[in-house]
């Protein structure tokens, strides 16, 4: 058994003491309709499949893809607890939380190195209660610290988790971590132009004639099973190619979580995945998303060779083309505060990062 299939392993201290047991003695003891209790992988995908549909899932960073190809690669020394909140026989909310080798610190299952930010799977209306309960479960258990970011300003986090802990008496702290950007998507690509500034219209355009007019060229995206394993190794060697950085960044273990992303996500219907080529070969590619009426712009990468016609650049303006003729109402440009995202009229949204210390968890100094 796997600890996917577990979806908690039940760490226990050097003197024998195991933090799930604490927790669940608590829940048991607690005698309320209201339960807050572990539940294994199987339990978390059928809540995503098909008995999870009142529960918010539109942040793209907990969904059981995402979680399952980061488990597999990156998350190494680290322990799921996919807590849910059960009213009867109905789900309310799901916590993908972890813990590692702390034992008494929880935090979102993921890594904000390559997971944007976070947030619950909680039904609209309730998400007050369920971080009450959350809290109040973790806090009795024995838990240290919950820290949970980065999340967006207009998470539930953010909008709720303080009155939550103010309410119990527990300690909490909250701290500005990046900024991410969005756009609202026009109905036209047209409408989108004209929304610009004449400056940015007018060098946008520029940029497309140029490049249109440096030879054979093409947009082309790649979204089936059968096409990703060779797609994503041409954006692997591109991603590489455009800066040291990058290229540092990419290592093996990288590698092997872009693999697993992009073919747990095209499993599931999600993955977008675009290039650029010129004269026959491919200079520029922008890995995307697609999830609630969302494209998301995850990466990007680009032959430095060709940077003079801005192929960089030109592969996600394409890929946000591409968005608004498919219908979707949103394009997130995701974490950093690069200018470009401005010049193309994303707004800012605050992440940040919450934290809540609970007073007598073991393990704590």
């Amino acid at each position: 058994m796997n600890r996917l299939q577990r979806g908690f392993a039940g760490r226990c201290d050097d003197n024998g003491r195991c933090l799930l047991e604490e927790l669940m003695k608590n829940s048991a003891d607690a005698a309320t309709s209201h339960r807050i209790e572990p539940v294994d992988w199987e339990t978390f995908m059928a809540l995503w499949d098909r008995e999870g549909a009142h529960l918010n899932w539109n942040c793209p960073f907990v969904i059981p893809p995402w979680i399952e190809a980061w488990l597999e690669t990156l998350g190494q020394g680290i322990e799921p607890f996919l807590a849910v909140l059960r009213e009867k026989d109905r789900i309310v909310g799901i916590a993908p939380l972890a813990t590692g080798p702390a034992r008494n610190r929880f935090a979102f299952l993921g890594d904000p190195d390559v997971c944007d930010y976070f947030d619950g799977v909680i039904e609209p209306g309730r998400e007050r209660e369920f971080l009450r309960e959350l809290l109040g479960f973790l806090g009795a258990g024995g838990a240290g610290e919950l820290d949970l970011g980065p999340v967006r300003s207009d998470s539930a986090v953010a909008r709720h988790l303080g009155d939550a802990a103010r309410s119990l008496g527990f300690d909490w702290e909250v701290a500005s971590e990046a900024v991410s950007s969005e756009l609202e998507l026009p109905d036209s690509w047209e409408d989108f132009l004209s929304g610009l500034t004449g400056k940015e219209r007018h060098e946008l355009r520029r940029k497309l004639r140029r490049f249109e007019e440096a030879g054979n060229v093409g947009f082309r995206k790649v979204e089936s099973l059968s096409q990703v394993s060779g797609a994503i190794e041409t954006f692997i060697s591109l991603f590489g190619m455009n800066r040291d950085d990058k290229a540092a960044f990419m290592t093996p273990r990288m590698a092997a979580y872009f693999r697993a992303l992009s073919g747990a996500l095209s499993r599931a219907g999600l993955l977008r995945l675009f290039f650029l080529d010129l004269n026959g070969r491919p200079v520029a590619s922008a890995l995307c998303f697609d999830h609630a009426g969302v494209r998301y712009l995850y990466n990007n990468g680009y032959d430095a060779t060709e940077r003079r016609l801005s192929v960089g650049l030109l592969s996600k303006v394409l890929s946000l083309k591409d968005a608004i003729e498919t219908g979707l109402s949103r394009y997130d440009f995701l974490k950093g505060a690069e200018a470009y995202k401005q010049r193309l009229g994303g707004r800012e949204i605050e992440l940040l990062r919450y934290r809540v210390r609970f007073p007598g968890g073991y393990g704590r100094d």
